[in-house]
């Protein structure tokens, strides 16, 4: 698959892996993309994953069609795209592999028998790698999602590199709506670093940008616009989507019939709703709507006199994903000492920007005529 006459995808498709590092459920698979510019000097852009070393080498060579590589470029070091590095120096041991300082540091951490320094050229932000007629200009992308990232913009046909950045689940064959599994990819994977995207995306508007070759999902060229200003959406925290999102952590069914009733009270009114059980649904897209909807009503039984497992689990990953800038309704449930909304706000306490509104809603076991008008209630101030 040819990016341009010269710039060609060597990368591959698992769509048998079970879970994206060892956590993220990726029904549709995963692609681990790499690319090699061909002009006077060769580059390489970036390996791949263990998994599809030799189809990768496969690809590598009938690109190369019987040419060697001048530059190794390692965007990202994390394993799924680096763990080719020592591979490449023995099959091809004139090699040069151009880096940051930061990618040099951790190259000893992965390969600790490889010797690097008569190799390695370190690159900083602005420089230039002089191929011929295509020209790599550095974007240090520090913290998307690693310390050590970069990524490149050719300046010839205006494509931009962008390592980890504008990238999704699902393999290259699939075809399905970018969106959504590349919302699911940004926020469980590079979301918490919302302020060095921000960073990155500055130096992006002052390029021309024509494609964008991320290391995950299919190459973008068309409405980059849309792209970008999802990018800015999420990375700033903003919500992309008017509506609710509850979050429901139930154990016998109880706290998720209330939840059920609120869900009908809000779509009555014309209001979006999008409800999850946080014990039984994938809990990256729980995470994923959490940061696209503009309010949220989390729901939880007590449990051990905190919150339920999978609601406790919620929000310290919200927290750690730096959730933020949210209207927050609060449903908490206990047959003699409910406990779940104290526990509840005093994680929400140490979020930026978190407005929690009145009433929590307390039920004892199940609904009575009480709560009822609580949730009534919670629903009309939502609604405003």
């Amino acid at each position: 698959m040819n990016v341009s006459k010269d710039i060609i995808y060597i990368g591959a498709n698992d769509k048998d892996i079970d879970l994206f590092e060892s956590q993220y459920i990726v029904p549709n698979g995963i692609s681990y993309n790499s690319y090699l510019i061909k002009d006077e000097k060769i580059a390489i852009m970036d390996t791949i994953d263990k998994r599809k070393t030799e189809e990768w080498f496969k690809n590598l060579e009938n690109a190369l069609e019987g040419r060697n590589p001048d530059y190794l470029v390692v965007s990202h070091l994390e394993p799924d795209h680096s763990y080719n590095i020592q591979n490449i120096i023995e099959k091809y041991p004139n090699i040069k592999i151009v880096s940051t300082k930061k990618s040099f540091e951790f190259i000893p951490q992965f390969f600790n028998t490889l010797d690097i320094d008569n190799r390695k050229i370190e690159v900083g932000e602005g420089d230039i790698l002089d191929l011929g007629k295509h020209k790599l200009q550095f974007i240090m992308a520090p913290m998307v999602h690693w310390p050590e990232v970069m990524m490149e913009y050719e300046q010839t046909e205006k494509i931009l590199f962008s390592a980890d950045g504008f990238g999704k689940f699902g393999s290259l064959d699939v075809d399905e709506e970018w969106d959504c599994e590349a919302r699911r990819y940004y926020f469980n994977i590079v979301g918490k670093y919302g302020m060095q995207v921000q960073s990155v995306l500055k130096k992006a508007a002052t390029l021309e940008i024509k494609k964008i070759c991320p290391l995950h999902g299919p190459i973008l060229s068309e409405n980059l616009e849309h792209y970008i200003n999802l990018y800015d959406i999420w990375s700033s925290y903003k919500p992309e989507t008017e509506g609710v999102f509850i979050a429901c952590s139930s154990i016998y069914g109880n706290t998720m019939e209330a939840a059920q009733n609120l869900k009908c009270l809000l779509e009555e009114n014309g209001q979006k709703v999008e409800l999850a059980d946080l014990s039984r649904e994938d809990f990256a897209e729980c995470v994923e709507n959490a940061f696209r909807y503009s309010k949220i009503v989390l729901a939880s039984a007590t449990y051990n006199m905190g919150m339920f497992t999978s609601m406790e689990r919620f929000l310290h990953e919200l927290k750690n994903k730096n959730y933020q800038n949210r209207t927050i309704g609060l449903i908490e449930n206990g047959t003699w000492a409910p406990n779940a909304g104290k526990c509840m706000k005093e994680i929400l306490s140490q979020m930026k920007n978190i407005q929690i509104i009145e009433p929590m809603v307390t039920i004892k076991s199940t609904l009575d005529e009480a709560s009822r008008k609580q949730l009534k209630s919670l629903a009309d101030e939502l609604l405003k």
